[in-house]
Formats: structure tokens, C-alpha cells, sequence
């Protein structure tokens, strides 16, 4: 087969994904449903519910964009099986690697759309926060617990993703005792929900010097950024408001006032604190606003809730129940879900997680 045939065939196979692609994602389905919109907001002059135009545009945005993304790819093969065509009985060894090229970019482009398929649930496209708590190992949990902290973020950086730490409480010697932060961006909870669970370290031990090997616990719960100001209501009687000084990492940006706030949920025992802010009053807005957040998963999903204040759900942060083995020693990382391990274990700390969270993605966990 020439090298023409062999392109021409690759092609062809892109154009079959595409197809796939397009029966799964009810692709003729939003077709209609956009034309049926854009001839409402034509007449949308005629409405007199304003949040019914607002409510009609988002809906419109979301088809445009699942619609356009697919048209586009459509659109750039057929304009590249053309070219094929226009060269096939003169082309030569450059034309032929551009087009390669180009077939591989959108075969590449494609295979990202495809996984993003897997965000179909119903908060996958939120924004979400994520709970770290040190477990049992002392000191050793506190230091462990801040690497996982510092992995996320530079994970979250290397996705484009913004993070806020809400609250960060530190450790006696090193490292925290716990922390929350929240992960900004399209997708953030799809693709973070699966990192919910107790993370397990195995090292010689940094701050002995019998360097015996040393076994650490963290829990991270992972839960979306939902609004749930029409789902929830909070009784004053159940809660206790307590204000304090932030213990953040030091100088300029800790706060001198007693600016930081905790609020304890007591009929569930949930706890939210926030200090990121110097307003009192906007931290006492994002504890609340996360207490509602939880309280919403709590009573809609009936989900475990691994964290430290959940007595009814609590599950506990050590041997048995961990989902990710790092074994540093080893040079070992292994997802006790999946099996899916590596043995570049600097790389997965300096926030390369994609392989494990998309093995476990992929498996539907």
C-alpha cells in the first residue's frame, strides 16, 4: 500500500471516531435542541421572566460549544482527506509528514474530547474543594500530609487550574495537620472525585537518625462546588461560631486580628473553617458557604464522608483502608484500586497524577 493509501486510511479511521463520538454524545439530539432555542431567544423580547432568557442563553452556550467542538473537528479532516486527495499522484515526503502531522494533532485533540466524555456526572463540571487530614503517624502523618497538599496544587498548576487555600492548620514540628483548598476550573471535581480516600506513605523516617522505614496516613475528601442556597437551611441553634488568629506559613500575610473563623455544625459534628481572607466577615461567608456544600452531599448522595468530624461516616485513616500505596524507599507508587503503578515517584509528587486518576476515571470508580 503507498504511503497515500496508508494516510488516506488513517484518516478515514479518525473520521469513524468522530461518528462514535458523535452517537454518544447525542450529538444530532443537541442539533435540534439549539435550533429550537435560537428560535425562542428570537422572540425573547416577547418574554417577560428575565431568568428564563438567562437560563435559555446558558443552555444555548453549552449546546453551541458541545456542538461546535465536534463540527470543528469534522470540518478540519475533510478539509485534510481533500488534500490528500489533491496529492495523490504527486506528492512527496514533505507534504506527506505535514499531513501526517496535522492527522495526528486532531487524532490527539480527539482522544482528549473522548476522555472528557467520562464528566458526564452531574457536578463533574464544578469547581470543587479538597479536605487533607493527617491520620495516624504523628509528626511523620503531619510532613506527609503537606507533601500531598503541595501535589495537589502543582497538579491543579499544571492543569491551569487557580487554587485558594481556605484554611490550613499547621503541624506541632512540620508539616499541617490539615488544610482545605479549593481547585477552580472546568472539570476540576470530574476529574479530582476519585482522589477521595487515605493515601499511604512508607519512607525511612527524615527526622531519625535510626532511618528505620516509617508508615504515614493522610485522608483527602474531594467534594464539588455546588450551589445550595435553595437546598439548605441552617438553624443558628445548631451551629457554634468560633473566631481566632490564622496560623498560616508566617510574615506579611498572617493575620494580626482575630480574623479566621471555624463553624461546627453540631447535630453532624461538620466542621468548616476559613482564614484566607483579612475580613472576618467573608471568612465567616466561605465556612458557611462550605458547611452548606456538605451538608447537601450529606443529605442527596448519602456518600461516606472520610473526614475527621463525620462520626456517622468517618472512616479511619490508617492501615486497610488506604486507595495509594507510596513507597519511597521502593520508589514505588501503586493505586490499590486499579493496580496501575509507576516508579517515577518524584514526578507523581511534583503533581504528574494524570496516569492514576484517569486509570481509575476510566474504571468508573
Amino acid at each position: 500500500m503507498s504511503k497515500i493509501n496508508v494516510i488516506l486510511s488513517y484518516a478515514y479511521s479518525i473520521k469513524e471516531k468522530i461518528t462514535t463520538l458523535k452517537l454518544r454524545t447525542n450529538f444530532f439530539h443537541k442539533e435540534k435542541e439549539l435550533n429550537k432555542i435560537s428560535k425562542e431567544l428570537n422572540f425573547s423580547n416577547k418574554f417577560t421572566d428575565s431568568n428564563l432568557i438567562i437560563k435559555l442563553k446558558r443552555q444555548y452556550d453549552t449546546l453551541y460549544y458541545d456542538i461546535n467542538i465536534i463540527s470543528s473537528f469534522v470540518n478540519q479532516l475533510d478539509d485534510t482527506i481533500e488534500l490528500i486527495k489533491l496529492f495523490s499522484n504527486q506528492y512527496n515526503d514533505k507534504i506527506i509528514n505535514e499531513i501526517k502531522n496535522e492527522l495526528n494533532t486532531i487524532d490527539n485533540q480527539l482522544s482528549i474530547l473522548e476522555f472528557n466524555q467520562i464528566f458526564s456526572g452531574k457536578y463533574d463540571s464544578a469547581n470543587c474543594y479538597i479536605d487533607i487530614q493527617a491520620g495516624s503517624g504523628g509528626v511523620e502523618a503531619q510532613d506527609w500530609a503537606n507533601i500531598l497538599l503541595k501535589m495537589y496544587l502543582r497538579w491543579s498548576e499544571l492543569h491551569k487550574f487557580k487554587t485558594n487555600i481556605i484554611y490550613e492548620t499547621l503541624g506541632e514540628k512540620q508539616g499541617i495537620k490539615s488544610a482545605t483548598i479549593k481547585i477552580i476550573g472546568k472539570y476540576a471535581y470530574g476529574w479530582l472525585r476519585t482522589e477521595t480516600g487515605v493515601h499511604r506513605l512508607i519512607r525511612q523516617n527524615p527526622i531519625s537518625s535510626s532511618k528505620r522505614r516509617h508508615t504515614s496516613f493522610s485522608s483527602l475528601f474531594v467534594y464539588p462546588d455546588v450551589y445550595t442556597n435553595t437546598n439548605i437551611i441552617l438553624n443558628k441553634a445548631d451551629l457554634k461560631i468560633d473566631v481566632y488568629r490564622s496560623s498560616g506559613s508566617g510574615g506579611q500575610h498572617v493575620n494580626k486580628t482575630e480574623s479566621a473563623v471555624r463553624i461546627t455544625h453540631l447535630p453532624t459534628k461538620i466542621v468548616t473553617q476559613c482564614q484566607n481572607s483579612r475580613s472576618q466577615h467573608k471568612n465567616k461567608l466561605q465556612a458557611l458557604k462550605q458547611l452548606k456544600i456538605k451538608l447537601y452531599q450529606l443529605e442527596i448522595k448519602k456518600q461516606y464522608i472520610k473526614q475527621q468530624h463525620l462520626e456517622n461516616n468517618k472512616v479511619k485513616i490508617n492501615w486497610g483502608n488506604h486507595i495509594r500505596s507510596y513507597i519511597i524507599d521502593n520508589s514505588l507508587i501503586k493505586d490499590i484500586r486499579t493496580g496501575i503503578e509507576t516508579r517515577n515517584v518524584q514526578s507523581v509528587l511534583n503533581g504528574n497524577l494524570d496516569k492514576f486518576i484517569k486509570a481509575s476515571l476510566k474504571a468508573g470508580l
